[in-house]
């Protein structure tokens, strides 16, 4: 991904509203088609901390593409997603990332995650990956969102070292295998964040055909670009 060069607009950049390397270059692989000049926090200068304190994917989702374009002055795609098992009432939820508290890696998250499940059985351990995704112009206006899920259940014990997450765990179940089984290519066409960038990518398209791709009249030293 492109490195810090200067401050100043581009018409062309898309910021991924996220720091974790693993997340950025799968969000970089599914929406490069696109022909934008794609980063991540983690290539801009001062990127903020956005608090995710929404009640929902959605919120979470808007407030990191808005309060981030904003600051940066650049289109910013705001992602939140997570694990939804049915069993726990839809828990971890929104609360994935930190299921197991506020460092939590995703080893500890996996283990708090078989432990609420006990030893229920396998039928029972039904869950849902869950991805929203928004889009907001550098004057902070959401101009495009999707949403879309994953179905499969959670296994009893991990299996594969591919992806992130709670990816050792979660089996789609036609497959008999878990993404962290998959490979790349496989979960590009199945994973929630597949379907959502998908379907964020055709609303993005008449954007760019449109001319409606603009950064906004800020002076040069107002903006933190990457």
């Amino acid at each position: 991904m492109p490195s810090v060069i200067s401050n100043g607009p581009s018409d062309d950049r898309l910021v991924l509203g996220t720091g974790n390397r693993k997340k950025g270059a799968e969000l970089t692989d599914l929406l490069a088609p696109l022909g934008l000049q794609l980063c991540t926090l983690a290539d801009c200068n001062d990127p903020l901390a956005v608090t995710e304190d929404g009640t929902s994917f959605a919120e979470n989702a808007h407030k990191k593409a808005i309060e981030q374009a904003v600051h940066l002055g650049c289109w910013v795609l705001g992602e939140d997603s997570g694990l939804s098992v049915d069993r726990l009432d839809g828990a971890p939820g929104i609360y994935s990332a930190r299921f197991a508290g506020p460092q939590a890696s995703d080893s500890d998250n996996n283990r708090r995650l078989l432990a609420r499940l006990g030893d229920a059985p396998l039928d029972t351990r039904t869950a849902r990956y869950v991805c929203h995704m928004a889009i907001s112009d550098p004057a902070g206006h959401v101009r495009v969102e999707s949403e879309a899920s994953c179905h499969g259940r959670i296994r009893m014990v991990p299996a594969g070292t591919n992806g992130f997450g709670y990816d050792p765990l979660f089996e789609i179940i036609e497959y008999h295998r878990t993404f962290g089984q998959m490979g790349p290519v496989i979960k590009r066409l199945l994973s929630h964040r597949a379907r959502a960038a998908r379907l964020l990518a055709s609303k993005i398209e008449p954007l760019l055909r449109d001319g409606q791709w603009k950064t906004d009249d800020r002076p040069p030293e107002t903006v933190v670009l990457c």
